[in-house]
């Protein structure tokens, strides 16, 4: 018997003959330059579906790799979940442990337009956690740019991240938490405010007031990466800290002077009562 992820290929090759988008198991295996005796094996059970075979299935017939590894989402990607899809290059040791690539922030203005690109993730820098959570699923590391994130995250801040399906973006991003967010031009963090199932697009929104919103529609997106935990190398400067209590100031002025206006209508109101 073969095993479950081979069980779900032979699903995805059933549903494909079903809908009449292949005439064949031949055709089918022929399609992906794969003998038709060894996929007869796989549809028999006598052997397990390759990696490589489910490389060109998944690049040929947008077979969903979330449903064949997990058995989560549809069997298929839809067109537009397919133009944000990107199989993921990963690094593993000698003992296929999967280690955490880094994005430092001079490979962020290319990360994005070269993601197709093995090599190019092969040659940044990759590192390990001790924590049992980042051993499991994939996750990569980004250099916080510029000061939009303060006072929660400052630039020379490093965040660790896990990776996000795009099959799980509408239901999985939950609103006001922190992602990475990768769009065809740029990578920037940002919290979030989910309006795929609305308007497929996402607002994005920086702690730091002096950032407007913005949206960014599902087409643009490429990868989006859960903020999981930050490495500081360093305490926030005294001007960054003098910064921050001074918009507190200026919050905690804003509060008592409203609270005086009101207290001035309602001490008013009371005297017309009294009169």
């Amino acid at each position: 018997m073969n095993n479950v992820v081979s069980q779900r290929f032979i699903k995805c090759h059933n549903k494909l003959r079903e809908e009449k988008r292949v005439r064949s198991s031949r055709q089918f295996a022929l399609s992906l330059d794969y003998l038709p005796q060894s996929l007869s094996e796989i549809l028999k059970g006598r052997r397990d579906v390759t990696i490589e075979l489910l490389r060109k299935a998944i690049a040929t017939y947008k077979m969903n790799p979330v449903y064949i590894m997990t058995g989560d989402g549809p069997m298929f990607m839809t067109e537009e979940t397919n133009q944000s899809f990107r199989v993921l290059t990963t690094i593993q040791t000698p003992n296929d442990d999967e280690l955490i690539v880094h994005v430092p922030l001079p490979a962020q203005s290319v990360y994005a337009s070269e993601l197709g690109d093995p090599s190019f993730v092969q040659d940044l820098p990759t590192y390990s956690l001790p924590d049992y959570k980042y051993k499991v699923g994939t996750h990569r590391s980004f250099d916080v740019p510029g000061d939009s994130m303060e006072p929660t995250l400052f630039e020379g801040d490093k965040v660790v991240c896990s990776f996000l399906e795009p099959t799980l973006w509408e239901s999985g991003i939950k609103d006001n938490y922190a992602y990475i967010i990768v769009t065809r031009s740029d990578v920037a963090i940002r919290r979030v405010h989910n309006f795929i199932a609305e308007s497929k697009e996402l607002e994005l929104f920086a702690d730091n007031n002096f950032y407007e919103p913005y949206r960014v529609s599902l087409s643009d997106l490429r990868e989006i990466w859960y903020v999981r935990a930050r490495i500081t190398p360093f305490l926030p400067s005294p001007q960054n800290i003098q910064r921050y209590v001074q918009d507190e100031m200026k919050d905690l002025k804003e509060t008592i002077a409203a609270q005086t206006k009101l207290i001035n209508r309602l001490s008013a109101a009371v005297d017309r009562l009294g009169k």
